[in-house]
């Protein structure tokens, strides 16, 4: 749960001939940060929604008046968040129960910062009553429960109520450096709950938020639970995660001419130098481990933290290899003797030594979403190293996150760092650097290209999405073409790294022309009246890798606004997309989504529609269509061939589709759902496809999960259900995709 930096959680036999439908909906809430929250002198908060088919962003108000209607109208900006994936973590659950009933011994002010739906205010309220009868005393306890987003504040409240806990947790609705002593609480705390971490543990902004508190609002000496977090770390070998960040090298290995990265440029565009969250158990055959793991900082909540830290590690490599990243994760110990632990460490860890953390480590059935293992790629082709070789390592930490550099004393040099940020740097996610080093996507999409330029002679070509790729390859394979391109999210960025790589690439700013502010529609005033002949999109919208598949439909929305500038005989490249599915087994997945009940005791049921769970929730309530890597989610199996939903024809203006499709299942287990996705048919002979499905790693897919897991076998087995129908329609209008499915 967040304090002031905002969160952007058994199978049994379906009925036979059982009807859902769902709505997915694009328009999407931006991620839970301070700064797409703004707060008004009348109480009411505005909230910043982002439409990712227009690209567009406004402000909606989240009403201070409480909840007396029935369906919640909220469920957009919760159901997309990992508070539901949190709350089903049993392990979690249970650790901060157990310290929490051990720390409360006597009636005393128990603060919450981040207290979301409650439950660690409720069990701090539960375990003080225990204290107060078994100690026989009269006098009172409080527990106050400090929470931001006024969304999980009116939630919390519903879930107060629905346990009797209204009158003895206090709700504020502020920010924890917002609280006044003496204003907002009677007196400063005596004990800490709070659970405000992420995958790296400090991007919550979990050292600030202990800095304040320690400063204005405990007590000398407080009791905290947690008591202590512990990061370590493992040096791994992985040419999946090189492939990640290191597109100059990789890139040097492509049979054709481009160069996103030239020569003294390797820096250019890369990933930021930092540490990215993932289920690394998820590519646990593709690592070789090169060190054991090691501790590298410690946090103490019961005292307050330092804003900067660093530690120099020596690791002893237990492997011949090359150093492609450091593995990190975190292990909290709750109670401050040291017996109850929660650790987030891949699978692959053990310690033999410590049967109190060897218990903490997540074994079959644990997977979460909302905490995952981090990686920081080492720059470069990575650190070479031999068996029983020293390493150094220097960590550094800030308020909000850890960073690493090496040194090895045989060398006694520092390897190559990230560079520092320049004006011409373009700096992207990890898989949209893998897409540009992939040597079958570059292939494809340069053979699509040829294919279009062919022939052209001083062609106008516009590219709309936000593709450097396309950019660069129009301008290299047609010297004579003049490409526009929007750049709609890099836009000024987008204009100033072309200029710095178009001599490596053989062509001239000339043929390039990038429009910096975003217009609505082009006039042929833009297009120096002349029509456009070519219009591409890979498409990629910078900013959007959170997103649905189905909202590159963007792409479609805005190739029908650009009508009036194209040519009658016009080139859409991609000419279609086509929406693909299969069902799929997600054990762990669907139980990280599932309806809560009771959690330690306290009834949940009041937040299963807002969170959008997987359960018997009336139509519009039920679970939303989440984006999701379908092979970073646990066990996994595909039980359905891939089967066509609906096509998109991008010749044509935007308009309704509809589509239907018969499902026949080919294994038998429990169905908990389907994956979809998009085929984007780069070419008119259809003859260049590039996929975004399960099997294409760097693209997440959107995963509708069912209210209930349904058992499936294959055609002509008396065992479950043998097939099922989908049907689907899309509104242009709002943007949304309707599911309609069937099991027989």
């Amino acid at each position: 749960m967040r304090s002031f930096i905002h969160k952007t959680l058994k199978p049994s036999p379906f009925l036979l001939s059982t009807i859902t439908t769902a709505t997915l909906t694009p328009l999407s809430i931006s991620q839970l940060h301070p700064n797409h929250v703004r707060s008004m002198s009348s109480g009411r908060i505005f909230q910043l929604k982002l439409d990712p088919l227009t690209g567009k962003s406004e402000w909606v108000v989240i009403e201070e008046e409480d909840e007396a209607h029935d369906a919640p109208p909220q469920q957009p900006l919760l159901a997309a968040t990992s508070y539901l994936d949190m709350l089903n973590d049993s392990r979690r659950n249970r650790a901060f129960r157990e310290a929490i009933d051990k720390t409360i011994t006597k009636p005393c002010h128990v603060l919450d910062i981040g207290a979301g739906t409650g439950l660690l205010s409720m069990m701090a309220a539960r375990a003080m009553d225990s204290a107060m009868s078994t100690a026989c005393s009269s006098s009172e306890g409080a527990v106050t429960a400090c929470e931001s987003y006024l969304p999980m504040v009116k939630l919390m409240r519903k879930v107060l109520r629905l346990n009797g806990m209204e009158r003895k947790v206090r709700v504020i609705n502020k920010r924890s450096d917002e609280l006044e002593v003496g204003v907002d609480i009677t007196s400063r705390a005596d004990i800490l709950v709070s659970e405000i971490l992420d995958s790296e543990l400090l991007g919550e902004g979990l050292i600030p938020t202990l800095q304040h508190a320690h400063d204005k609002l405990l007590v000398e000496n407080p009791q905290t639970v947690p008591y202590r977090a512990t990061t370590y770390g493992q040096l791994v070998e992985s040419k999946y995660l090189w492939k990640l960040h290191d597109l100059f090298d990789v890139e040097a290995k492509a049979s054709d001419d481009i160069r996103l990265v030239p020569t003294k440029k390797e820096t250019i565009l890369c990933v930021k130098a930092q540490q990215f969250a993932m289920h690394c158990d998820a590519i646990k055959d593709e690592i070789k481990l090169l060190s054991e793991p090691f501790k590298i900082f410690e946090f103490d909540f019961w005292k307050r933290p330092e804003s900067r830290g660093e530690t120099k590690l020596h690791i002893k490599a237990t492997n011949d290899g090359t150093v492609h990243a450091v593995v990190s994760w975190w292990i909290l110990q709750l109670d401050c003797e040291g017996t109850i632990y929660y650790s987030t460490g891949p699978k692959w860890i053990s310690f033999p030594f410590n049967m109190e953390l060897q218990r903490t480590l997540p074994s079959s059935g644990d997977w979460c979403d909302h905490w995952k293992q981090c990686v920081y790629f080492i720059p470069g082709k990575g650190l070479p190293i031999s068996k029983d070789e020293e390493l150094h390592l220097h960590a550094t930490h800030n308020d909000t996150s850890i960073s690493y550099e090496f040194e090895t004393q045989a060398r006694g040099t520092e390897i190559d760092q990230y560079e520092i940020a320049r004006d011409d740097q373009l700096i992207l996610p990890p898989e949209r650097v893998a897409i540009y080093g992939d040597s079958n996507w570059r292939w494809s999409v340069l053979k699509a290209v040829k294919k279009a330029v062919q022939g052209k002679v001083s062609s106008l070509c516009l590219v709309v999405d936000d593709s450097v790729f396309l950019t660069i390859a129009i301008a290299h394979l047609s010297k004579t073409s003049h490409v526009i391109a929007l750049f709609p999210g890099l836009r000024e960025k987008g204009a100033k790294y072309l200029q710095a790589v178009a001599v490596a690439n053989g062509f001239s700013m000339d043929q390039i022309e990038v429009l910096g502010k975003r217009k609505d529609k082009l006039t042929m005033h833009d297009t120096h009246q002349k029509k456009v002949e070519l219009l591409v999109g890979e498409p990629y919208y910078y900013g959007n890798d959170s997103m649905l598949p189905w909202q590159n439909l963007r792409f479609w929305k805005e190739r029908t606004a650009l009508d009036p500038v194209l040519a009658s005989d016009a080139l859409i490249m991609p000419c279609k997309g086509i929406l693909k599915a299969c069902a799929m087994s997600l054990p762990d997945l669907w139980r990280s989504r599932r309806c809560l009940s009771q959690i330690e005791g306290f009834d949940h049921s009041a937040v299963n529609a807002t969170l959008g769970a997987c359960g018997d929730l009336p139509e519009p309530q039920e679970s939303p269509c989440l984006p999701y890597f379908i092979w970073q989610c646990g066990e996994n199996k595909r039980l359905s061939e891939v089967f066509t939903v609906m096509e998109f024809d991008f010749s044509k203006p935007i308009s309704q589709c509809f589509g239907k499709a018969q499902v026949e299942f080919t294994e038998a287990r429990i169905c908990h759902g389907f994956a979809l996705w998009i085929d984007w048919v780069i070419d008119v002979d259809n003859s260049i496809v590039l996929s975004t499905g399960p099997d294409q790693r760097h693209w997440k897919q959107g995963v509708k999960l069912l209210a209930e897991p349904v058992t499936v076998g294959t055609h002509g087995s008396s065992l479950g259900n043998t097939s099922a129908e989908i049907e689907t329609s899309f509104n242009p209008s709002s943007g949304e995709l309707n599911i309609k499915y069937v099991f027989t």
